[in-house]
């Protein structure tokens, strides 16, 4: 039975609801609609309905669920989905107990920095308060995205994922998000998160996700030689591209560190990669979509991003200089100089790309894109680097 002070809370709460709009459009990264209520999805028409009775305002949103809104070429490629209010409420097919997240699995995912930072990172923030009592449906349905996921879903929903582009049936529920909730590139921002969730904490959640055990890089007490860290390199093959990479290693080696040299690529066993990188206390590599691979180091490893000639330090620290920080990795940063960078084999020193880099910048991300991203590779000048690697070295030791 409830009491008349219950019911009275009741009733202001469903009040509060039906007040509130459907969606918050109003975010710089990704459009959210978070429902609660009576709740009807027919999957193919990619339609929400929001069931009102004695409908007194009606409300229509076209939500493409992918979080990198404003991005116009990641975005077009993304499916619309409607939500709307009705007092016309199609008949339930499937009735659900738990909750449901609709999000889509296309724009630039097949990128492993975009496949964290738009869906796997957002999708944490977004589902992990409901402790796996959760159902996902998806659309721009990508087996292949999903199989290669598969531990990290898992560990986030215990139902199978609802391919929402070929069901036909008429699905209900109470509480319906529309969208992934995102705050940061690559991170998280703990204030904005109903349980304040942080990135430190999604780190750990991806470790466990792949059974990665090593939550603490090594620890070099006083002159211990015996113990040799362990260093990843990132070694990119098409753009990037380290020109003297036998003789990085060399030096390396020749510091005591144990190398080893890899890139994941979008075939790669993530399993398989994610524990040679948690068993590394030193990651390096120039900055790409390879050092995304950060997320498996354990906490308090080392960091190190070759930034390419361009005017690339705002960039370097935006992807990944700030969020290795908020994973509580110790972080290095190291500037190339316009002598070890390909590019000064192809122009005059006098040249704009060296006297005036961000002039590039003006002409928009293509400009930065084509000239320092894509027709550029790197020569580290060792004398330079070495000091790095023996920051790395003292970071260890702390």
């Amino acid at each position: 039975m409830i009491h008349s002070a219950e019911m009275e809370i009741i009733s202001e709460l469903e009040n509060q609801e039906l007040k509130k709009p459907l969606c918050n459009v109003s975010e710089p990264r990704s459009e959210v609609c978070d429902m609660n209520g009576d709740i009807r999805i027919h999957g193919n028409s990619s339609s929400v309905l929001f069931i009102r009775k004695a409908l007194k305002r009606r409300e229509l949103y076209r939500i493409r669920p992918y979080a990198r809104k404003g991005d116009e070429a990641a975005m077009s490629s993304v499916k619309q989905v409607t939500v709307r209010s009705s007092e016309a409420a199609p008949q339930c097919d499937i009735n659900h107990s738990v909750p449901g997240i609709i999000f889509s699995v296309n724009g630039y995912t097949g990128n492993l920095f975009h496949d964290f930072t738009d869906v796997l990172i957002p999708l944490f923030v977004t589902a992990r308060e409901f402790d796996k009592e959760v159902q996902f449906l998806v659309t721009d349905f990508n087996p292949w995205w999903i199989r290669k996921y598969q531990l990290v879903i898992s560990q986030l929903s215990k139902y199978n994922v609802i391919d929402m582009d070929k069901d036909k049936t008429v699905h209900c529920f109470k509480h319906v998000i529309v969208g992934l909730k995102c705050h940061k590139e690559l991170s998280i921002d703990r204030s904005k998160v109903p349980k304040g969730y942080s990135m430190l904490d999604f780190t750990r959640f991806i470790r466990n996700s792949y059974s990665l055990n090593r939550e603490t890089p090594i620890r070099i007490v006083g002159d211990e030689h015996g113990k040799k860290p362990k260093l990843l390199i990132i070694a990119r093959k098409r753009t990037r591209v380290f020109m003297n990479l036998n003789e990085i290693v060399q030096m390396a080696e020749e510091m005591n560190y144990n190398v080893v040299i890899g890139e994941a690529s979008a075939t790669s066993n993530m399993t398989q990669f994610a524990e040679i990188v948690n068993s590394c206390d030193v990651l390096m590599g120039v900055h790409g979509a390879g050092l995304t691979n950060l997320v498996f180091l354990p906490t308090n490893a080392v960091f190190i991003q070759i930034v390419p000639w361009g005017g690339l330090k705002w960039l370097a620290m935006y992807d990944f200089g700030n969020p290795a920080k908020d994973m509580k990795l110790k972080y290095l940063q190291y500037e190339i100089n316009p002598e070890e960078s390909s590019l000064i084999e192809e122009y005059p020193r006098d040249h704009l790309i060296f006297k005036n880099p961000i002039s590039f910048h003006k002409q928009g991300w293509n400009s930065i894109q084509d000239t320092f991203m894509n027709k550029q590779n790197i020569k580290l000048d060792l004398r330079r680097f070495r000091a790095v690697l023996l920051e790395a070295l003292k970071q260890l030791h702390q």
